[in-house]
């Protein structure tokens, strides 16, 4: 059984930061890439940030500059560190192992942004 546990969300004021982590366990046979996903209220679920085996990264524009991905590949830990943070990216962030032959998801961290 696979398990993936996000942790590190919380309520920070505009301009703070915050550091997500998710680390996958379990009977993973190979991980070919883990990535953040954002989902705000009355919203599709949307990337964030992704990151492959390899350490090839991808951002979406509304966070570059902003949010660093990152990874232990060891550990199967994978994380998102969230600085100069906005309203606007408040949402529930959740962590997706894309893996062979199918990839997981974790049950997601509120991250709130309100003064």
């Amino acid at each position: 059984q696979v398990q993936v546990v996000e942790s590190g969300g919380g309520l920070v004021q505009p301009g703070g930061s915050l550091r997500l982590s998710c680390t996958a366990s379990g009977s993973i046979s190979k991980i070919v890439a883990m990535g953040w996903y954002r989902q705000a209220p009355g919203k599709p679920r949307a990337l964030v940030a992704i990151i492959s085996s390899g350490g090839s990264t991808n951002y979406a524009d509304s966070v570059k500059g902003r949010f660093t991905i990152s990874r232990d590949g060891a550990e199967n830990t994978m994380y998102l560190q969230m600085n100069s943070l906005k309203p606007e990216d408040t949402a529930v962030y959740y962590c997706k192992v894309l893996s062979l032959p199918q990839p997981y998801w974790g049950q997601g961290t509120q991250v709130t942004v309100s003064s």
